[in-house]
């Protein structure tokens, strides 16, 4: 999700720094280590009910809505 694959376009790169950028702005307890292991959005919505204490619903729920519009 927001790790590298090697071989990405320049665009493609800037595009999930940015998001890993937002990310940590929206969820400020995510490091860059722990975002550039997520592959998805279930394992996103995982960490944040972890990390935040919050309800699995409302961290699916959080996750989804702040994936609105990008492409990863």
């Amino acid at each position: 999700m927001f790790g590298f694959q090697g071989g990405e376009s320049p665009d493609t790169v800037a595009r999930k720094k940015g998001y890993m950028q937002y990310a940590q702005q929206r969820w400020g307890f995510m490091t860059n280590f722990d975002l550039s292991t997520i592959k998805n959005d279930v394992q996103l919505s995982c960490m944040i009910k972890e990390r935040s204490g919050i309800s699995e619903v409302q961290a699916k729920s959080d996750v989804q809505a702040w994936m609105q519009g990008k492409q990863f």
